[in-house]
């Protein structure tokens, strides 16, 4: 059975214990390096950036996660999670691991009021598709050549995974299906 550290600075975490849960796995609550010492995967959720990375330096999680993601343990980012974990932008404040050769705008979907869902095709899921919550999403800009895009809306990926690393721009843990949270605890 995994361990897997969900960090719970910020977002949904509770939904995405729920997930890594019903997968078979034991979710961690992790707010602390030695929580995060004691698991074999990790799961950035959503929230918002710059709060996350004040909150990262604060905790003193900077460069334990560091550490983590550079043992290549499986780390799975969304929506604010994607972008902690990609490459910085000229002028762009906050914590930027490098962790995915991916370039996102924050809030590049729009703001709150412009949140949607929309169904994605994932081919590592099967042919059903995946059911995408959009909150105040990143919109990745430029991929890098060693990026699996697992997945696109209106052309724009949406669903990377470059090595040990898998990041959406959408929230999968607000939905009922657990197939990308399996998809990921196989990594």
């Amino acid at each position: 059975m995994v361990k897997v550290a969900v960090l719970a600075l910020q977002g949904a975490f509770a939904k995405h214990c729920e997930a890594v849960a019903l997968c078979g796995h034991t979710p961690v609550v992790t707010r602390s390096a030695s929580e995060l010492a004691r698991c074999d995967a990790l799961i950035l959720p959503g929230g918002e950036s710059t709060v996350i990375s004040k909150l990262l330096v604060s905790n003193g999680l900077v460069e334990p996660i560091r550490g983590f993601i550079a043992s290549q343990a499986p780390v799975f980012g969304t929506c604010a999670g994607m972008i902690v974990l990609s490459q910085p932008k000229p002028l762009e404040q906050g914590i930027r691991f490098s962790a995915i050769h991916i370039e996102v705008d924050r809030n590049g979907y729009g703001s709150q009021i412009a949140s949607f869902e929309v169904p994605v095709t994932v081919l590592a899921l099967g042919s059903k598709p995946f059911q995408s919550v959009f909150i105040r999403a990143p919109k990745v800009t430029r991929v890098g050549e060693h990026v699996r895009v697992l997945a696109s809306h209106d052309g724009t990926p949406v669903l990377c995974q470059e090595n040990n690393v898998l990041t959406a721009s959408f929230h999968p843990e607000l939905t009922d299906d657990i197939r990308l949270h399996e998809y990921f605890l196989r990594q």
